[in-house]
Formats: C-alpha cells, sequence, structure tokens
C-alpha cells in the first residue's frame, strides 16, 4: 500500500472507531469519510464494504469486551450471581457502548470475524445458562433463546430513556431477572422459545430499529 493510502487507511479506521462508538455501526459511510477528510471513494477503494471496515475497527474491542463479562461471569463461585451479572453487564453495554451493542444483535453476516466473536458468545451463554439450571436457581424452561427478549426490551428502554433517564434500564433488567428465578416459574409459559431462525430476525431488528 502507498504511503498516501496508508495514512488515509489510519485516518477512516479512526474515525470508524470514534462514529461507531458514538453512534452505533449503522453510522453512514459518508459520515465517516468526511470526519476521516477524506472521499467516499477512498474509503470504498480502501475497505470495500461496511463489514470489512467492521471488522477492522470493531471486531477486536467487541471480543474483548464481551470474552471478559463472560470469563468473569462463569468465576462466580454461585452460578445465579454468574448469570445475574452476565445479564446485567450485556444490558449495560447496549446502554453505554454503541457499537458493542450493535454486535450483540448480530447483524452483519458479511463481517466474517465479528461473526466468529457472536458464535463464540453464543456458545458462552448456553454455558451460563445451564449452570444456572442445573444449580437449580435459573427456572428451567428459560433458554439462551430467551437472552434475546431481555436483550430486545432493554435496546429499546435504553434508547429511549438515554437523554432523561439513563440508568433506568438497571431497575428493569432486576425486576426480569427476579422473575427468572425457578420460584418465580410458578406456573407453564403461554408459547416456547424462539426457535434458532427467528433469534436471529429478532436480533437483527436490534440494530435495526432507528
Amino acid at each position: 500500500m502507498r504511503a498516501d493510502a496508508q495514512r488515509n487507511a489510519e485516518k477512516l479506521r479512526a474515525a470508524a472507531a470514534e462514529l461507531f462508538q458514538e453512534r452505533g455501526l449503522q453510522v453512514p459511510l459518508k459520515e465517516i469519510a468526511r470526519r476521516a477528510g477524506v472521499s467516499h471513494g477512498t474509503l470504498y477503494n480502501l475497505f470495500g464494504t461496511r463489514e470489512a471496515l467492521i471488522d477492522e475497527v470493531v471486531t477486536d474491542l467487541a471480543a474483548e469486551r464481551l470474552d471478559a463479562i463472560a470469563q468473569q461471569a462463569l468465576a462466580f463461585e454461585d452460578a445465579w450471581d454468574g448469570f445475574a451479572y452476565y445479564i446485567e453487564k450485556l444490558c449495560e453495554l447496549q446502554a453505554t457502548d454503541p457499537a458493542v451493542a450493535d454486535v450483540v444483535g448480530g447483524r452483519y453476516p458479511g463481517a466474517e470475524r465479528l461473526m466468529t466473536v457472536c458464535g463464540r458468545t453464543l456458545a458462552t451463554v448456553e454455558r451460563i445458562v445451564e449452570r444456572a439450571r442445573q444449580a437449580g436457581t435459573l427456572r428451567p424452561d428459560f433458554t439462551s433463546a430467551d437472552l434475546v427478549l431481555i436483550l430486545a426490551a432493554n435496546a429499546n428502554l435504553a434508547r429511549a430513556a438515554a437523554a432523561s433517564a439513563p440508568h433506568v434500564w438497571r431497575r428493569a433488567v432486576a425486576f426480569q431477572l427476579d422473575g427468572l428465578r425457578t420460584e418465580a416459574a410458578r406456573r407453564p409459559l403461554p408459547v416456547g422459545p424462539l426457535t434458532p431462525e427467528q433469534v436471529y430476525a429478532v436480533s437483527g431488528s436490534l440494530t435495526r430499529n432507528p
């Protein structure tokens, strides 16, 4: 890569990192180019697609943050405490980190490295959920797919209350966690869990909503 192209690529990575963190992964590419001080065409020539730019800029950061909270959750001696910690931290990322919040939605299958991170995260969710179920503290009808329901509700609340009540999501999550304890499961749920296809569709909508 020529020296001027390398400089432009570095400026684009820096601008993308800033805007993705500020506004999420759907920020218009023209705005990224504008902040970097290069043309829209230069961005496409250097990176080709949004997904390629996401993989360059966001994947390692997302992997670091998601892996860290997963490892901490599994390190708790009490399985329920680990489960609750994981839910709370995911919801906190949704409320405070627009880029990682969009990663949780898993909307960009063309970002291959990012999808690897999402797949690893899903496997970890299974472990955290199963561990709490086996301990008898998480209601037995909760599945890892049901986490999507919590994240969908939290994403909308965090977005709507960001300016007026930025911490109210914590109250909502506390109510939800209490409802997931084994002793709360007093009657059958009215419908079954999401299918894998439904999980993908609902998760993707978390990043499509304005």
